[in-house]
């Protein structure tokens, strides 16, 4: 919410500066977000007016312009804009003055200077030129009515002040300038200007006919007809310049006034073009398949869940969120029809977002908007229509005012005893008293406790804890005390088996990954295809279609990372993520940490494409592989060995996808990407993904002490001839399964060898086996080995090899 500091001080003006203003709302919860001066600083420039021009008799785009600044005699001043011409009113900068810095930081100083030839005693200036705005086409001109010679700041109120809140979703009482007078008022005690809406009266009776069939959408709708307006009348200098520090631009005068109230008093309206409506209104909620084109220019379809005003042929506007373009209003509308109305805020909530945009009106109403004072707005906004847009012809009809079901009054008690508990700060009931009814809350007290009845504008006093939040923002924040706890603080020490996410993020840092953070809310279609979950957990309240429910596995998130980067030709993309999956569990109760029915682990997920090192002129580019990124598993859980089994995942390559074991528990899963979903996410190279438990992946071995060998080890090369489907872990596990007395330290494969056809004919090889080699080293602790301990250790595996895997020694 960003408005001027003058326009609050016309509703209440605290003795207060502009730096404890700020001070005084941050700490009463309405977060000052920014303060920024409306102009920067410059001097000694006033309002001129151009007396004469003529051609400068040296330059064709240069004029001569004598310019009167209040002084006994007028300026001779050389000007270049296109629209410097006589009679028109414009900043003039004297001899002497300091325009605001340019990109050097320094300021401009103006002094006497000969143009071409002729002296000029001054400078008009744009509106670029004193960084007002960033129009530079030509002079800024003023208002015919400004007094020639007035200082330019005060002339155009640029000491002023913008301020800009952070208001949370409960404070919509605070979304105009008056809510947030009447919060400065009760912080500061100052006066709080009342609002007068004088009654305009009301030439013709016309009424055009509304309907409300749907209660639960439209509580409240008022409207008035007026006829023979001015709609090419020009909005005033005050409000232009008021909707502008608003961060709102001027449109036309219908339109400004209309967003001038919404600032002004929190009520967004809508103004129709009353000859486009086709006989009468209906609200009600929309039907599947209705359409309308907005005044964004933007075509949607509405559906049962939206609420709609619809006239007797289509629908005309978007309850709550935006009008219609079939009955906008343009600069041919003669008469129109002004609509002020209370909408349900949970009827508006989320409904924009469902298309993809949001409104000032959607922001408003989806948090509620006071029901009480349509008829007192719709007459605020007839005054200024009457003396912006009025004319002898201009007329209006009776406001008709439906009341269709109107909020219930909510009272809600205070517990004075509560309330000192919660704040930790020694309350009377009195001060409570105290702090309610200056927010002009209506308060009733009894023995201990305070009743408050919450007045229509405030949606957000529904429980106690909403009142002792009020009176804790009347107090202040910064006077609450800051109690130390009384308990001891012990840092809680990690396990000595179990290392940090932080030593993890390290780890996968130095094997080139780098981290992503994503959203947990996930698109449905990622959860069916990627994570095989037809029943995903969905959000009641989704901020984006798109993001419609809770992941259940990371490789969506980081597809679409990857998409992200490859579009923005990244050739090398490796990245990882840490982060929650959301899973449905009937295992799981509530307590503290966890939600009944909802497993919520903690997962760590990574994902390689292009080229497995950066080029350089040393070795070949390769593509990233299987088992690269399977190395990189094994690298980031050493020295705790893993082993993988073959598997199926819904988001893998059904032939390149493995289990990842870990101790004999399996912790997740490591392959290529599926080709469907490589054909749909258009990617030319096959990305490699793995996801795994974090819990398991945090572990590690404690290390322990062992003496160094003190006695050469041995090596001995074995080849064995194995069925062709024997794996290298079935033929690892057999010979670290051999009885070797502890003997065998370590065995490493170094080759594979497939005998050809001319081989196999000729040996007691065949088509379906291969030749294994494995280079086993043997040392014992305390003795050098033998040869016979050699012989029989080797013979010990050889004879393990045969029994577990079939195996043949080769010769």
């Amino acid at each position: 919410m960003q408005f001027p500091e003058s326009w609050l001080r016309e509703f209440c003006n605290p003795s207060l500066s502009t730096a404890e203003l700020s001070e005084t709302l941050t700490m009463a919860g309405l977060e000052v977000e920014e303060l920024k001066p409306v102009a920067p600083p410059f001097s000694h420039i006033v309002v001129g007016e151009i007396k004469a021009t003529q051609q400068h008799p040296n330059a064709d785009r240069l004029r001569v312009c004598q310019v009167d600044v209040g002084q006994a005699e007028l300026l001779t001043i050389v000007c270049g804009a296109p629209n410097a011409r006589e009679g028109i009113k414009v900043p003039c900068a004297l001899v002497g003055a300091q325009l605001p810095p340019g990109e050097d930081g320094k300021p401009f100083g103006i002094k006497v200077g000969k143009l071409r030839g002729v002296e000029s005693f001054g400078m008009l200036c744009s509106a670029r030129e004193l960084q007002l705005s960033e129009e530079h086409g030509g002079l800024l001109e003023l208002a015919s009515s400004a007094p020639v010679g007035q200082n330019i700041r005060d002339h155009l109120q640029l000491d002023d002040t913008l301020l800009t809140l952070k208001l949370t979703p409960n404070l919509a009482h605070c979304l105009s300038v008056y809510g947030i007078a009447r919060e400065v008022s009760a912080l500061s005690n100052a006066p709080l200007k009342q609002l007068e809406f004088p009654k305009t009266v009301c030439a013709i009776t016309e009424v055009l006919p509304v309907q409300v069939r749907a209660p639960d959408l439209c509580g409240r709708f008022s409207g008035r007809v007026i006829r023979g307006v001015n709609p090419k009348a020009e909005t005033p200098a005050w409000m232009v310049e008021k909707l502008a520090r608003c961060g709102q631009r001027s449109v036309s005068a219908l339109v400004d006034i209309s967003n001038y109230v919404m600032f002004e008093l929190g009520r967004p309206t809508h103004i129709f073009d009353l000859d486009k409506i086709k006989g009468g209104l209906e609200v009600r909620w929309g039907r599947a398949g209705e359409q309308i084109k907005l005044l964004n220019g933007n075509t949607v379809t509405v559906d049962e869940q939206v609420g709609v005003i619809a006239d007797a042929v289509a629908v005309e506007s978007l309850a709550g969120i935006m009008g219609g373009d079939a009955t906008a209003v343009s600069n041919t509308t003669q008469n129109i029809y002004v609509e002020a109305a209370f909408w349900f805020p949970k009827a508006i909530a989320g409904r924009s977002r469902r298309f993809n945009f949001s409104t000032d009106a959607g922001h408003r109403f989806e948090r509620g908007v006071d029901p009480e004072l349509t008829v007192e707005h719709i007459e605020r906004i007839t005054q200024l229509i009457f003396e912006i847009c009025g004319n002898a012809q201009t007329v209006c009809g009776p406001i008709d005012d439906q009341k269709v079901a109107m909020p219930a009054t909510r009272q809600v008690t205070l517990r004075v005893a509560r309330a000192t508990k919660i704040l930790g700060l020694p309350l009377t009931q009195a001060q409570c008293a105290k702090a309610l009814v200056s927010l002009g809350l209506q308060v009733t007290e009894g023995e201990g406790v305070v009743h408050v009845t919450a007045p229509s504008y405030r949606f957000d006093l529904q429980i106690e804890e909403d009142l002792i939040e009020e009176v804790a923002r009347m107090i202040g924040y910064h006077n609450l005390p800051q109690t130390p706890p009384c308990a001891p603080i012990t840092a809680k020490i990690r396990p000595e088996n179990q290392r940090s996410t932080f030593t993890v993020r390290r780890a996968l840092a130095a094997l080139g990954y780098q981290e992503t953070i994503n959203f947990s809310f996930v698109e449905e279609r990622w959860e069916q295809e990627l994570a095989g979950n037809p029943n995903p957990i969905r959000l009641l309240n989704p901020i984006a279609s798109q993001m419609s429910v809770m992941r259940s596995s990371l490789l969506g998130s980081l597809l679409q990372v990857l998409k992200f980067n490859l579009d923005r030709k990244a050739q090398r993309v490796r990245v990882f993520e840490l982060g929650r999956v959301f899973l449905r569990s009937s295992t799981v109760s509530d307590t503290d940490t966890t939600v009944q029915g909802f497993d919520q682990p903690m997962r760590l997920s990574g994902l390689a494409t292009g080229s497995v090192d950066m080029p350089e002129w040393g070795c070949k580019v390769r593509a990233v592989d299987f088992f690269d990124v399977k190395g990189d598993l094994e690298a980031l859980m050493a020295p705790i060995s893993l082993t993988f089994k073959p598997a199926q995942h819904a988001a893998l390559h059904p032939g390149r996808c493995a289990q990842v074991i870990c101790e004999g528990v399996a912790i997740g899963y490591v392959g290529e990407l599926h080709p469907k979903w490589r054909q749909t996410y258009d990617l030319v190279q096959t990305p490699v993904l793995f996801e795994l438990d974090l819990d398991v992946v945090m572990r590690r071995q404690i290390p322990q002490f062992s003496n160094v060998p003190r006695f050469q080890a041995v090596e001995r090369d074995i080849a064995v001839m194995v069925n062709e489907s024997i794996t290298h872990d079935a033929l690892m596990q057999a010979i670290r399964s051999a009885p070797t007395a502890g003997l065998l330290k370590d065995a490493v494969l170094f080759d594979i060898y497939r005998p050809k056809p001319s081989e196999t004919a000729s040996s007691v090889a065949t088509a379906a086996e291969k030749s294994m080699a494995v280079r086993l080293t043997l040392n014992a602790e305390d003795t050098a080995l033998t040869e016979q301990q050699i012989e029989t250790t080797v013979a010990a595996v050889l004879a393990n090899l045969t029994e577990k895997v079939g195996a043949r020694q080769r010769v």
